[in-house]
Formats: C-alpha cells, sequence, structure tokens
C-alpha cells in the first residue's frame, strides 16, 4: 500500500502499515503528545500506573507514565513531520538520525499487561536472567524475564530500545521457562494429533 506525501492512511490500515517508534519528549509532556497524536489520528501507546504522591498536606493516587519522557507512536519515518512539530516531541529515539522501530512484539506484551487489570510497577531493565512465558490468566503467553522482589515474583517487560523495564506480580505456579512452556505446546499439540 502507497501513501503520497499528505496523505494519511486509515485508522486500521496503521497496524499493518508501519511499525511502532519511541517518541522522546520533554518532560511532563507525555500526556499532551499522547493527546496531539490521537487528534491527528496517530496510533499512540502511553502506557501509566498508578502511584501515591505526597503533596505538603495529603498524599494523592496520579496516573504516571511507565516510561517517563517516552511516548510510543505508529508512523511512517519518510513522513515524519507533522509528529516532529507536536509541541514537546524531542526526536524519534534512534542510532543518530536514524529512527529505529520498537519490536512489536514488546509492544503487544507491554498492551496486554495494561489491558490485564494487574497492577505493574516501574522495574530497573534487566538485561539477564531467565526468560519465562506465563501459561495460564489473563497474561497467558506473555514472555518476560523472571525476578524476585520482596519475596514475591514478578514478570519484567522490557523495551530494549529504551533500556526501561516494568514489572507485574505473577502466581509462580503459571510461569514457565519461555523454551520448556513452548516445548510442553508442541507435546499437546502432538498428543491431540
Amino acid at each position: 500500500m502507497h501513501f503520497g506525501r499528505d496523505e494519511k492512511p486509515m485508522a486500521s490500515d496503521w497496524v499493518e502499515q508501519f511499525p511502532w517508534y519511541a517518541l522522546r519528549v520533554l518532560s511532563n509532556h507525555e500526556k499532551p503528545v499522547a493527546a496531539a497524536l490521537m487528534q491527528r489520528d496517530y496510533p499512540e501507546f502511553l502506557p501509566m500506573y498508578r502511584a501515591r504522591r505526597r503533596w505538603s498536606d495529603r498524599y494523592r493516587d496520579v496516573d504516571v507514565p511507565f516510561f517517563p519522557g517516552y511516548v510510543f507512536c505508529r508512523l511512517n519515518v519518510s513522513n515524519r513531520l507533522p509528529v516532529l512539530t507536536i509541541p514537546g516531541v524531542m526526536h524519534i529515539v534512534g542510532v543518530g538520525k536514524t529512527p529505529i522501530s520498537v519490536d512489536e512484539r514488546e509492544i503487544a506484551f507491554l498492551q496486554a499487561v495494561v489491558r490485564s487489570g494487574l497492577l505493574p510497577q516501574p522495574w530497573p531493565f534487566l538485561k539477564v536472567g531467565q526468560i519465562v512465558r506465563i501459561e495460564e490468566g489473563p497474561l497467558r503467553n506473555v514472555q518476560g524475564i523472571l525476578a524476585e522482589f520482596d519475596g514475591s515474583q514478578k514478570l519484567v517487560l522490557s523495551i530494549t530500545l529504551l533500556q526501561r523495564s516494568l514489572a507485574v506480580s505473577i502466581p509462580r505456579q503459571a510461569v514457565r521457562p519461555a523454551e520448556e512452556a513452548r516445548e510442553r505446546r508442541m507435546l499437546g499439540a502432538l498428543a491431540t494429533a
């Protein structure tokens, strides 16, 4: 499918046509940038979590971005100027001036966690660790790194390009090593064949 310089694809075409990119935005501009992208019909993703913040006289629950300073957006990088001119957008994350797309699976896994209703929290980026897959519940087939913190099991999901992660508590019995989970599914398929 080809779109002219001033043409934008229909919303349903975005999913198949263009990859996700991470936009670097000014501090505390994540929500206005996401709103501007939505207003201009660009698919955006701003994963948020609930945090308790203290003011001088009270505590308040607020929605905070998992990745401060970043908003995800599907776009045609050949026609990136309309996105780059949104107030608050600094640049598209990449190497030098070459934008690099975010892995589709990493975004899909993040979206699954956000939809799950579980209570994820930010987590330091982990490069090493055992890769696991969830086998049951709302996060079935989501893959991440298994970690233990404060005596509970966490599934850590990472956006490699940003070197940022988030963690969600998971029941230990729902987790299998990724390779073992794949082998179990294959054996199950062979048994039913």
